[in-house]
This record gives C-alpha cells, sequence and structure tokens, in this order.
C-alpha cells in the first residue's frame, strides 16, 4: 500500500471543520454601518417558493392562437418588465414554445403581509400599452408629463416589427448591434409628419411600455417609408431585449391563466423547519452508527460527511459573495438528505469490505488498500446512476434557455420541455451531493484513513470492526 503520512489526515480534517464554519456562518466585516459580506453563509440561501411563500402561474395565449416562439419570447419579456416594476426583481419567467405556455414564479415580497396573487396575476397577464410619445420629460415619479404625456405618436399596434440586426453603420463603416423597426401602413404617415419635424433639432421620440421607458432615441432624419433604426452602444442581448419589449406591445392577442399556485410563507418555512430537524436528527443518529459499528472507518465517515454537507451549502449560497445564489426548494432539500444516505451507503460498503479483509487474514494496510479498492467499482456504480438521473431532471425540468435543457429537448424529442423550479431545485442538490460523495466518501476518506493507519493505536483489528 502506498504510504500516507501521518500529517495527512490532520491537514484534511483541518480543512474540513474551516469550510464547514465558513459555509455555515458565512465571513463578515463591518467599517461602520456598512456591513460588507465576503463569504456567504447557510442564511445567505436563496429559498424557493415553496418555502418563501409566493406564486407559480402558467399563462397561454388566448382563444387557442397558435403563437410563434418570437411572440412568447415578447411576451415573457413584458412581464419581467412589470414585475420589476412592481419592484419584483426575485423571479422566473420561461417560454414553452412546444405548448404555448409562459411560466411565471415570483416569492412574496419580504415585508408583504397582504399580496392580492389574484390582482399580480391579471396585471401581468393584460395586454401590454405600447406607445411612441413625443420628448422625453417625466414627474418625480418618472411618469411622462408635458409634451410626452399629451403627445402619443404611435401605439403598440402601428408597430409591424421590431427586430435585432447586427449591420454596418454609415457612421464610421464599422459593425454594430441595432434594432430595425418596421411600420404598419397605419402609422406610418403619422411617425413621417413626427420625425419630419422633430429631426430638425435632434428632438427625442421615447417609446413606453405602460408607464415605464424603456428607450429614448433621437430623431437625426425623417422616415417617411415606415422603417427606422434604432441605434445606440447595444450590445446583442440589450438590443434583442428592446425588440422584444416593443413586439411585445404589439401581440395581437391576450394572455389566459391556465393555472397557478400559491403558497404561504407560514405553511413553507414550518415544512423547511421541521425537514431540517429531522435532517439533523438523522445525521446525528448516522454518527453514532457509523461509530459504534464501524469504529474507525465510521469516524473517518463521519468526519466526510461533515465536508459532503457543507460543500452542498457553499454550492447552493455561491459561498463566495460574487457568486449568485441558488434557489433551495423543499424537494430540493430532500436531494440533499438523499445525497448524504448514498454517502453513508458508500462508507458502508468500504468498511464491510475491510472488515471482510482483516477477518479473512489481512494485515492492516492490506485490508484497507484492497477494501477500498474493491468497494470502488459498486460504489461508482451506482453513483454514476444518480448522476445521470439527476441530470436528467435539471434538462427536462429546468430553465429552456440551459445547456442540459437543449440536449434533453434533442433526446426526448417527445416531451416538452417543464420548467417547474421545485423538480430542477432536487435535480441539482442531488447532482451537487453525488459528486462531492465521490470526493469525501470515497478519495478523502481513503488518504484520512490510511493516515490514522500509521499510528500504532490504530493498527488493531478492532478499530475496524474486525473479529481477530
Amino acid at each position: 500500500m502506498k504510504r500516507v503520512g501521518k500529517p495527512v489526515f490532520f491537514v484534511i480534517l483541518f480543512a474540513i471543520l474551516i469550510f464547514a464554519y465558513l459555509a455555515v456562518f458565512g465571513f463578515r466585516t463591518s467599517y461602520g454601518d456598512i456591513e460588507t459580506t465576503w463569504i456567504k453563509g447557510i442564511n445567505d440561501v436563496r429559498w424557493g417558493i415553496d418555502i418563501r411563500g409566493g406564486v407559480e402561474v402558467v399563462f397561454t395565449p388566448d382563444e387557442d392562437i397558435d403563437a410563434t416562439e418570437d411572440q412568447l419570447d415578447a411576451a415573457a419579456e413584458v412581464m419581467r418588465q412589470r414585475l420589476v416594476s412592481m419592484n419584483v426583481t426575485d423571479y422566473e419567467v420561461y417560454t414553452d414554445a412546444e405548448s404555448d405556455r409562459i411560466i411565471v414564479s415570483f416569492p412574496w415580497k419580504a415585508d408583504e403581509a397582504d399580496f392580492d396573487a389574484s390582482q399580480a396575476i391579471e396585471e401581468l397577464g393584460d395586454t401590454a400599452v405600447l406607445t411612441f410619445r413625443e420628448g422625453y420629460e417625466l414627474d418625480d415619479a418618472g411618469q411622462p408629463t408635458g409634451v410626452t404625456a399629451e403627445n402619443i405618436i404611435l401605439e403598440g399596434a402601428d408597430v409591424k416589427e421590431a427586430k435585432a440586426v447586427y449591420q454596418q453603420t454609415s457612421e464610421n463603416g464599422g459593425y454594430q448591434w441595432v434594432v430595425n423597426l418596421t411600420l404598419n401602413d397605419s402609422g406610418k404617415s403619422a411617425f413621417a409628419e413626427a420625425t419630419e419635424r422633430l429631426s430638425e433639432d435632434n428632438g427625442i421620440i421615447s417609446i413606453w411600455m405602460d408607464e415605464t421607458c424603456i428607450s429614448y432615441p433621437s430623431v437625426n432624419s425623417p422616415i417617411l417609408d415606415g422603417v427606422a433604426v434604432i441605434t445606440g452602444n447595444f450590445t446583442q442581448e440589450s438590443a434583442e431585449e428592446l425588440a422584444n419589449k416593443i413586439n411585445g406591445g404589439a401581440l395581437p392577442f391576450a394572455l389566459a391563466t391556465e393555472n397557478y399556485s400559491t403558497i404561504t410563507p407560514t405553511l413553507g418555512m414550518g415544512a423547511r423547519n421541521s425537514i431540517a430537524i429531522a435532517g439533523v436528527i438523522a445525521l446525528a443518529l448516522i454518527f453514532v452508527f457509523m461509530l459504534v459499528v464501524y469504529r474507525l472507518p465510521g469516524f473517518v465517515a463521519c468526519i466526510g460527511l461533515i465536508g459532503q454537507v457543507s460543500c452542498t451549502f457553499a454550492a447552493l449560497t455561491g459561498f463566495i459573495h460574487s457568486i449568485d445564489s441558488f434557489t433551495l426548494t423543499i424537494p430540493g432539500i430532500c436531494g440533499i438528505i438523499l445525497g448524504v444516505g448514498m454517502g453513508v451507503d458508500a462508507n458502508i460498503i468500504t468498511a464491510e469490505r475491510i472488515r471482510e479483509e482483516i477477518n479473512s487474514g489481512k494485515s492492516i494496510d492490506g485490508a484497507v488498500a484492497l477494501g477500498y479498492q474493491h468497494a470502488f467499482s459498486a460504489i461508482i456504480d451506482g453513483n454514476i446512476t444518480t448522476l445521470i438521473v439527476s441530470v436528467i431532471l435539471m434538462g427536462t425540468f429546468g430553465p429552456s434557455t440551459s445547456a442540459l435543457s437543449k440536449v434533453m429537448n434533442v433526446v426526448l424529442f417527445m416531451f416538452p420541455a417543464s420548467t417547474t423550479g421545485s423538480i430542477y431545485s432536487f435535480g441539482y442538490t442531488l447532482l451537487v451531493s453525488t459528486i462531492l460523495n465521490l470526493v469525501f466518501g470515497v478519495f478523502l476518506a481513503k488518504y484520512m484513513t490510511k493516515s490514522l493507519c500509521r499510528f500504532k493505536a490504530f493498527r488493531k483489528p478492532q478499530m475496524f470492526g474486525g473479529d481477530r
């Protein structure tokens, strides 16, 4: 057996304990009234709607209209704009072009006691009001006032299409992202008159979605043919976003609510606390079982489980302050518990193999080496199977724009993509836990056990549950 130095165990143990402390409590510094989070702890976990409470609603085009993918994307952009205007920024909006669905989920606001879910859903589903207005005059609340409020040049129905295009510009001969705007016949004359008048002093035509301004380009020349180009410091993403918003205001259909569900914060937090308490009790009983039955390998397994759970929390919070947190739901918590169970299973398989080798007459070093070697194939087979299931769950029930979802749409083309965030969270925590099980329950556990075998006090068959 390859020799592992005595200090290796203590180095790994110290690293796991420090990481566990940081993953649970985080690290923050204070300067006066300003508190800076450098490392995020468990209190920084972003809870899902089923825990924090909120609304999940599915919209479909009204009157059985078969909407195009571009129209659905435009409608989704309108909903994002409206959620932000309602001061709801922690939301998820997905489109499912296969079944003409838009799935929207958002939590209760932290200080909201009497949030009206039905009113919020009605506001989201109303057809957007898109207007082109003269000038860019705002009141203190950011609403149009003066000439901007009084002079509406175009409405959404006057817009035929807005499209993000990467094209050559006349200014310097280079290429940049722009938004091409094509008008219907109903808006050409009004737009021509307005641009001819405003182009004399580079006036502004502001574009509004409901009561929110989304762009305010200046008029450089008269637009007489109903085809305009909006330029600016656009990236591909920002150009497509503006085009989607403009197209959203010109949607020829309303959105109907197919179904929705709500959950109160009290119910969600109660379920979370119950699962957390059950998990802590179960982990404590597992520690006792592993120590009593398997002794030294059980002790190593307990340390590995601490590292596995701590790293799972770090993967949920993002750990580093600049990384976004993952949304944890109740099924996600169940994924963590299932991952711990798989970690225990891997350690039991290894400990039993070591005990069998010792009882067959092998030396301590030989039994440990053969135990990990023979257990590895069974552990890796079970973990790979779980990894495949986790990837399928994340691809099938995750955001339609993710790489996993696109792969699953190709492989399982007969099933339309779904976007149930709770199942996606389960797949994510199960995936993370399974990978960490291999790291802590197999590789690091092996080095810790070999390191402890260098100490004379632990070179006894009884320390490994052996009979002799």
